[in-house]
C-alpha cells in the first residue's frame, strides 16, 4: 500500500501535538517498518522545516527531516505535476500540490487530518485514525 502523507501529519509527529500525535506516529512507524510505502510532497519539506524551526531549533528540524528521509520517499514531481495542480478545481493550492504528488507516486490514499480540503481529490483522503482502522483489519 502506498500513502501520500500530508504535511499536517508530519507536524503532528514533529511537534508531538496532543490528541493527534499517537495515530500520526503509528502511520509514520508503518512506513519506517516498511509495512507501507510512505511518500511526501516535495514542498512538505520546506513547510515542515519552516513550521518546526526557530532560531534555537534549526538543527533539530533538519535532524527530524533527515531521519524521516531514511524511510519516507519524496514523490517525483515535475513541471507537468505543477501545471496539473494549477488546473485542479481545489480551493487551496497547497492541497492541489499534495493531490498532484499523490497522483505521481500512485498513492492509494492521502493521509491527512484535513479531509474536507480533499473533497474533489481523485485520491481518497483518510485521517490517520481511519487508515489505521482499515489497515489493521487486513
Amino acid at each position: 500500500m502506498t500513502l501520500l502523507i500530508d504535511t499536517d501529519i508530519l507536524l503532528d509527529v514533529a511537534l508531538q501535538r496532543v490528541g493527534f500525535f499517537e495515530d500520526s506516529m503509528k502511520v509514520i512507524d508503518l512506513a519506517e517498518d516498511k509495512k507501507i510505502n510512505g511518500f511526501i510532497a516535495w514542498h512538505s519539506l520546506s513547510n515542515l522545516y519552516y513550521l518546526t524551526s526557530s532560531a534555537s531549533k534549526k538543527g533539530q528540524a533538519k535532524e527530524f527531516i533527515g531521519d524521516l528521509l531514511e524511510f519516507i520517499q519524496v514523490a517525483n514531481t515535475h513541471t507537468n505535476s505543477a501545471i496539473k495542480a494549477v488546473n485542479m478545481d481545489v480551493p487551496d493550492f497547497e492541497d492541489a500540490l499534495q493531490i498532484s504528488s499523490a497522483i505521481e507516486c500512485n498513492a492509494n490514499c492521502i493521509i491527512t487530518r484535513n479531509i474536507k480540503h480533499y473533497k474533489k481529490s481523485i485520491i481518497k483522503p483518510l485521517t490517520p485514525t481511519q487508515f489505521l482502522k482499515i489497515f489493521c483489519k487486513e
